[in-house]
């Protein structure tokens, strides 16, 4: 029997690794972990806004 390959639209399968400063990362994570969201949430959301606001420009 041959399984179906499923495939989730917008599936997240890639990371991308910044350098920040330790400090200034853990403020930012504890700052989503108040505001009760995921700092990958808010960097996804702030990627893909700073995408449509330069697609716009172009």
């Amino acid at each position: 029997m041959i399984k179906k390959q499923r495939t989730k639209l917008g599936k997240k399968d890639s990371q991308l690794v910044i350098r920040i400063n330790s400090q200034e990362r853990d403020d930012f994570v504890a700052l989503c972990e108040d505001l009760d969201t995921s700092a990958a949430r808010e960097l996804r959301k702030f990627i893909r806004g700073f995408m449509d606001e330069h697609k716009a420009v172009n």
